[in-house]
């Protein structure tokens, strides 16, 4: 399998500057190669693929000396994840490309070979850059792939490391009815699980709105240009990155004991680029974070050989009664509590919801629910064949 640790780095300001030359030119190759894409394209209906790209980079170095200063092998790298990312496009898994700014939150560049992990020296040494600090808070055994240097917006450093381990991922278990949990992510709770657990929604963002609009205010009031402006700016960026990093913490430590304490698990699919576009709640989907969420969940039952099963956004989880199938068309979104006119049944919600994306998803992975532990799958229920992620 392949795994990526990422590790925080310190160069000193020398190697600050030879990354930033990197990032520069990385960005700058890419850019070039994406409108010369577009323009062979356009002009005389030519695709030009990778390959032909990084044919042209020799003439390009000749023509801009200054690109010889960095590693070349990062400059076709930055080729290569172009014609990826068009490969993605034509897929649909991925929007069409566009340009690199260069004043965006996170930039980084690619090393694919030639680069030294040293664990005793606490080093990694990168070509055309030389050996820089690493904090190595764990090791790793297998064969290093490509290495990817990372500048985020409050100027950290980091460096994440592609290793192949050698080891098969496990084949995923067969779902246990009864040891089986559905998960409905919400924005009262992060998440609800069918046993009628509820895990509180921390509300990172909401919770530091307060002084990031006053880091905001001093920001905008400074004069543009001057060094009060740029601190002013890294304060900004700081607080946004312990919001992120609070965040992600969260979801780790969330997400591992979920894998941990379950023998399967089964979400609902969201969609959350559409869901943010109603403007009362994007604010708040956006903190959730619900899309990073399910990514963590994916891997880490791929990881632990657990399914991971997934149901349609289109069953109505929270409308229809689980215990009878009745589906109360009328429901609104203020609606937390519900009473099932058919059986009498008192719902919570979100309770109900996690309890029919359980039994919606053993339905489909054909594994009739145990009445002993839950609750039958309703009559009259139209469900959808769950993807399986993870196996």
């Amino acid at each position: 399998m392949l795994r990526r640790y990422q590790y925080r780095i310190y160069p000193t300001r020398a190697q600050e500057i030879l990354i930033a030359k990197h990032l520069g030119c990385c960005r700058y190759v890419y850019n070039w190669a994406l409108d010369r894409k577009n323009q062979a394209y356009h002009a005389n209906g030519i695709s030009l693929s990778g390959y032909d790209l990084i044919k042209e980079l020799v003439p390009l170095k000749t023509e801009h000396p200054w690109l010889k200063e960095v590693n070349a092998q990062s400059l076709q790298q930055s080729i290569i994840h172009l014609a990826r990312a068009f490969t993605n496009f034509f897929a649909g898994r991925a929007e069409e490309p566009t340009f690199k700014k260069k004043h965006a939150p996170e930039q980084t560049f690619t090393v694919p070979q030639s680069y030294t992990v040293d664990f005793k020296q606490g080093t990694v040494k990168l070509p055309k850059i030389g050996g820089i600090k690493v904090k190595y808070h764990r090791t790793f055994v297998g064969t290093m792939k490509s290495a990817t240097v990372i500048r985020r917006s409050t100027g950290r450093y980091f460096i994440s490391i592609v290793v192949e381990d050698g080891k098969k991922a496990p084949k995923p278990a067969d779902p246990i009815p009864n040891q089986t949990v559905g998960i409905d992510l919400g924005l009262m709770h992060y998440a609800i699980l069918s046993t009628g657990d509820a895990v509180a929604n921390p509300k990172y963002l909401q919770n530091t709105q307060q002084r990031l609009a006053v880091l905001q205010r001093r920001l905008g009031r400074k004069q543009k240009g001057s060094k009060n402006r740029n601190k002013a700016r890294f304060k900004v960026a700081r607080c946004h990155q312990k919001i992120a990093d609070q965040r992600w913490d969260f979801q780790h430590q969330l997400s591992s004991r979920l894998v941990r304490e379950n023998q399967a698990l089964a979400v609902e699919s969201l969609n959350v680029g559409g869901m943010v576009k109603n403007h009362k709640l994007a604010r708040a989907i956006s903190d959730a974070g619900w899309g990073s969420f399910v990514s963590m969940l994916t891997y880490k039952c791929q990881e632990a050989g657990k399914p991971l099963l997934q149901v349609g956004m289109f069953n109505a989880s929270s409308k229809t009664c689980s215990v009878c199938g009745y589906r109360k068309t009328d429901l609104t979104l203020k609606d937390r509590e519900w009473t099932c006119p058919e059986c009498g049944t008192h719902h919570d919600r979100d309770i109900n919801a996690a309890i029919n994306i359980k039994q919606f998803a053993l339905a489909g992975a054909g594994r009739a629910e145990e009445p002993v532990d839950s609750l039958p799958v309703g009559r009259g229920m139209k469900q959808e064949a769950p993807c399986t992620s993870g196996g």
